[in-house]
């Protein structure tokens, strides 16, 4: 399945989000710290509802320890900066979907590490800064899954 990334996430309720929306997709999440909040915040609990112990969540230290670990073939860094749309891309299982904090999104230097191998945007309207985290996620993951005939789905 997919490998989803927080880098160094901030609002509490969007992670909770992620941890349904990998326990409900099958994919992993990865949370790059430092995180804005603490995994036993009430607000990511309360977000997350019973779906904690149904997801497969991973804190990593750093981005280069996540990538040791991970060791990714292709990672999508979704930016808003983009040129590409998430939709120009033949998804395959394993690959990571790498997401940057709210309001700012990915740094510079993350967008330029060696292992991206594409930057993607979500089309907006213009003059919009990004849309909420937890749903852009859920619009790039659920391309991605549909893709791959939604594999493990009922």
């Amino acid at each position: 399945m997919f490998r989803i990334v927080y880098y160094q996430p901030c609002i509490p309720p969007n992670t909770g989000n992620a941890i349904r929306i990998a326990a409900n997709t099958g994919c992993e999440l990865h949370l790059i710290e430092p995180l804005g909040f603490t995994m036993t915040d009430t607000q990511v609990k309360r977000a997350g509802l019973d779906y904690h112990e149904m997801a497969n969540v991973t804190v990593h230290p750093d981005l280069e320890t996540a990538w040791t670990v991970l060791a990714p073939e292709r990672v999508f860094a979704f930016t808003a900066h983009a040129t590409r749309f998430y939709t120009d891309v033949d998804y395959r299982p394993g690959d990571v979907l790498l997401f940057g904090p709210e309001p700012t999104g990915l740094p510079d230097e993350v967008l330029s590490d060696t292992h991206i191998t594409d930057q993607l945007r979500i089309p907006m309207l213009p003059d919009r800064r990004s849309m909420n985290l937890a749903n852009a996620t859920s619009v790039a993951l659920y391309e991605a899954w549909r893709q791959n005939g939604f594999d493990g789905a009922v």
